[in-house]
C-alpha cells in the first residue's frame, strides 16, 4: 500500500497537520432545528430491505460500517465549522470506486446532525447514479433544470430520511463539462449556497481522470473528498488526480474503500478514512 501512504503524504501537505480525535465528537449539542415537513417536495419511502441492500447507513443500527460515517461526518463538521464552509464535491480518480455511495452515506450522515439540513446533488451529468443507490429507477433532475427551466422544487426528493433531500441527476447527457460551467449552474450553486445557512450541500462529482467535469467545477465547491479503493486504484492514478486537483481546491481528506479492515485509520495529519463497502 506504498501508494496510499505516498496519497496520505499529499493530504497532510494540503489539509495541515491538525489531527482528529473522533471522541471528540457525538451528535451535535447545539439547538437542533425544528421539524421539516416537506409538503411541496416529493417524498418516497424507501423498506429497511433496500436500505440493508444498498448499503445505506440508515439501514443499519450499529457496527464499523456506520462508526465510520460518523467518524467523517466528525472530520468534515470539524472544517466546516472552522472553516465557514458548506459546500463539499465527492469523487475519485476513475469509476467504479465507490464515490457515489460514499456521497450518500456521508449526506445521510450528516442530516442526523440536527443542526443542518442536507442537499446531496447528483452532479455526476454524463453518467448519474444517486437514484441507483436508493433502488430507484431514473426521475427528471440537474439535467431538466439546466436545460428545460424546469423549476428546482419539482425535482427535489425527500426519501423519507431525516433532514435530507437529493436532486437527481437527470437525464443522462454528454456535454457534462460544458453544462457544469454555465451561468445557469453558476447560479444555482450560489443560489443553494447562500439561501439556508444550516445547510449543507454535497455534489456527486464524475471522476477525476475520466472527464474534465470535476476540474472545471472545483471553484464552486470549498472542498473535495477523494474516494480510492484498495486492489483497483493505482498508485499513477492517485498522484495524477491529486495533480490534476493541485492548487485549484483543497483536499478534505480521502476515502479507501472495500479496504477489508473494520476499523477506521485515523493518523495525525493524515485524513483517511477506510471503509468495508
Amino acid at each position: 500500500m506504498e501508494y496510499l501512504q505516498h496519497a496520505q503524504e499529499r493530504f497532510k501537505q494540503q489539509t495541515g497537520s491538525a489531527g482528529t480525535d473522533p471522541r471528540r465528537f457525538t451528535e451535535d449539542t447545539r439547538r437542533p432545528g425544528p421539524p421539516i415537513v416537506y409538503s411541496a417536495t416529493k417524498t418516497i419511502t424507501l423498506s429497511d430491505h433496500v436500505m440493508r441492500e444498498q448499503r445505506l447507513i440508515t439501514g443499519f443500527d450499529e457496527g464499523p460500517f456506520v462508526d465510520a460515517y460518523r467518524v467523517l461526518r466528525a472530520q468534515v463538521l470539524q472544517q466546516y465549522r472552522q472553516k465557514g464552509w458548506n459546500v463539499i464535491g465527492v469523487s475519485s480518480p476513475s469509476d467504479q470506486e465507490g464515490k457515489t455511495l460514499t456521497a450518500v452515506n456521508l449526506s445521510l450522515s450528516l442530516a442526523m446532525d440536527l443542526a443542518h439540513t442536507v442537499l446531496l446533488v447528483d452532479a455526476d451529468m454524463h453518467r448519474p447514479g444517486v437514484h441507483r443507490v436508493f433502488g430507484m429507477e431514473p426521475d427528471p433532475g440537474l439535467t431538466e433544470y439546466l436545460f428545460d427551466n424546469a423549476p428546482l422544487a419539482q425535482l427535489l426528493i425527500h426519501p423519507g430520511i431525516g433532514r435530507f433531500v437529493y436532486l437527481p441527476g437527470g437525464r443522462a447527457i454528454r456535454n457534462s463539462a460544458e453544462a457544469l460551467a454555465s451561468p445557469r449552474m453558476t447560479g444555482l450553486v450560489q443560489e443553494l449556497k447562500h439561501r439556508y445557512p444550516s445547510r449543507l450541500i454535497v455534489f456527486d462529482l464524475p471522476p477525476l481522470l475520466s472527464r474534465a467535469d470535476a476540474v472545471g467545477f472545483a471553484p464552486h465547491i470549498d472542498a473535495l473528498l477523494l474516494v480510492v479503493e484498495e486492489g483497483r486504484t493505482q498508485a499513477a492514478e492517485v498522484e495524477r488526480a491529486m495533480d490534476v486537483l493541485k492548487g485549484s481546491v483543497p483536499i478534505l481528506g480521502g476515502i479507501l474503500n472495500k479496504s477489508g479492515r473494520a476499523m477506521l485509520t485515523l493518523r495525525q495529519g493524515r485524513k483517511l478514512v477506510t471503509t468495508d463497502r
